[in-house]
């Protein structure tokens, strides 16, 4: 699913866009109205995500402005305003939902599968692997020369990860600080568990052990 967030603060915008690519998405990020209006001119998406206090264009004007021009993508505005004032105000200008600040990020994953409900928006990610292997993100299978095979949730995870830093040897610490932020550190044996299974699965040769060093995803 293609995503755009705008969001001026810098951390929380790495964090979010981590997490969504995570999760199997395509994420474009902007830091002010402007640069998100040029973006959505130029490229179609699924969701948009708005922090309401961004330079130039807020979020309020940019998405009435949108609006005006009849361009109705999905809107869930992300903000610190808490008033109910500015509640009523986002709605108004079009928005389909409304996520405080501070969220967790389960939360904000729930708000947009409810969103991709109401506007009949699919999540089906299918990711190509190989010629014969495909990943299908959303119901956790990886399907091998058309046979279904269930994975865990971790197991997906790390694969999503992989598979972003393909060609790039990871080391155990980047896996566990990345697929674990919010939770407790894995032990180095339960990731070379999951990564065992995952080769198991795919061809060996897809995934590498890189002596001293981590796994490498080979494209």
């Amino acid at each position: 699913m293609k995503i755009l967030l705008l969001e001026d603060d810098l951390l929380l915008n790495e964090i979010i866009e981590e997490h969504l690519e995570e999760k199997g998405h395509d994420v474009d990020c902007a830091y002010d109205g402007n640069e998100a209006l040029e973006l959505i001119y130029s490229k179609n998406y699924d969701i948009l995500l708005f922090d309401v206090n961004v330079p130039s264009l807020n979020g309020f004007e940019l998405l009435k402005h949108l609006r005006d021009e009849n361009i109705n993508t999905a809107t869930i505005f992300i903000t610190s305003a808490n008033l109910l004032e500015d509640v009523e105000e986002g709605f108004k200008t079009g928005c389909d939902d409304y996520i405080k600040k501070p969220f967790e990020l389960k939360e904000l994953d729930l708000r947009i599968k409810n969103v991709c409900r109401l506007h009949n928006i699919s999540l089906n990610k299918l990711l190509k692997i190989s010629e014969d292997i495909k990943f299908d993100v959303n119901n956790l299978e990886i399907i091998k020369d058309n046979e279904k095979i269930h994975i865990r949730q971790k197991e997906s995870d790390v694969l999503l990860y992989l598979m972003k830093r393909k060609n790039v040897a990871v080391s155990v610490d980047e896996l566990s600080m990345n697929v674990w932020a919010y939770e407790d550190n894995p032990s180095p044996a339960t990731i070379r568990t999951y990564i065992k299974n995952l080769r198991k699965i795919l061809n060996e040769d897809l995934i590498s052990n890189i002596r001293g060093v981590g796994y490498r995803f080979n494209s």
